[in-house]
């Protein structure tokens, strides 16, 4: 295994090498905590509308982590982007972030340029036709069609975009019956898979979110076995060394096998026992309320 810091040094080249190495990854990576960064981060940009300043600033946040978590050797995205609550949530809202949202990854020429430029196939996964047709926001579907439908000879990289994705019990069972309807066989799961998501994906191998402990929205492609990661910073903060703690963690740490307890030394068992008396109070997942905010508890 090779040590964390020469890892941290590796060339991104060589980093990505070995991530492929141990088979295609699928990442889940739910952008989140994006007004408050922008809001502390780019706050000099609000001239007057909010929304499109965030957006713009939005967008292009989303450009570069999508491009870091490719160079690093992920070949396919799931980027949950909301669920039913949207619809909910005040139709400025709804309008200047969630749809326009979606109506922006074909007409934004900043995206546009980067799905042409890596080569990054985009498709969209949810009950986004059922939930908007019929509303006032129906006019998105156009928008997401035309860039599913530009993007679809690019094979380099996967975004799959997951829109109202948060309920999904009656779409797995319509798509059963439809494939029984018209095959007179049973759906297994690859089935399943291809027809939810427009194409064959393999389980999710990482889960990346931030704030309160909880995956969500990859239907079908979780097995338990996806490791899960949450960061203490908001998902726009990322940086090459966060990633590549988590790189190193699933490439390495998570994979080495545990030891037989009965061989290891009394030395060793005294440090372990030492070890989890010192924490018995504590569990991840715990947070705290600063300024109305739940953040994590950490050691500071």
């Amino acid at each position: 295994m090779i040590p964390f810091e020469d890892f941290l040094q590796l060339p991104t080249g060589e980093v990505a090498a070995l991530v492929k190495a141990t088979g295609h990854k699928v990442c889940v990576f739910p952008v989140n905590g994006t007004r408050r960064w922008f809001l502390l981060e780019h706050a000099d940009r609000i001239q007057g509308d909010f929304f499109s300043a965030y957006m713009d600033a939005s967008i292009q946040n989303h450009i570069e982590l999508c491009s870091m978590l490719y160079d690093h050797g992920i070949e396919t995205i799931l980027a949950p982007v909301f669920g039913r609550e949207l619809m909910h949530r005040g139709d400025e809202y709804t309008k200047r972030v969630g749809i326009e949202g979606l109506v922006r990854t074909a007409t934004d020429e900043k995206y546009r340029g980067f799905f042409e430029r890596r080569e990054v196939k985009v498709r969209f996964y949810g009950d986004y036709r059922e939930v908007l047709t019929g509303t006032e926001f129906e006019y998105a579907l156009q928008s997401m069609n035309e860039v599913t439908q530009a993007t679809k000879s690019n094979s380099k990289h996967r975004l799959f975009f997951g829109v109202f994705a948060d309920e999904i019990a009656e779409t797995v069972a319509r798509l059963s019956v439809e494939h029984y309807l018209a095959d007179g066989t049973i759906a297994d799961k690859n089935t399943l898979v291809r027809k939810y998501y427009g194409e064959d994906i393999p389980p999710v191998s990482m889960f990346i979110g931030f704030d309160k402990f909880s995956a969500f929205d990859m239907p079908l492609l979780s097995t338990g076995e996806e490791d899960l990661y949450f960061s203490v910073s908001p998902s726009p903060y990322m940086t090459i060394r966060q990633l590549r703690a988590i790189l190193y963690d699933h490439l390495y740490l998570r994979r080495t096998p545990e030891p037989d307890y009965t061989k290891l030394s009394a030395q060793e068992l005294d440090w372990l026992r030492n070890y989890y008396r010192k924490h018995e109070d504590e569990a991840f997942g715990v947070g705290k309320l600063k300024f109305n905010l739940w953040i994590p508890e950490t050691a500071d």
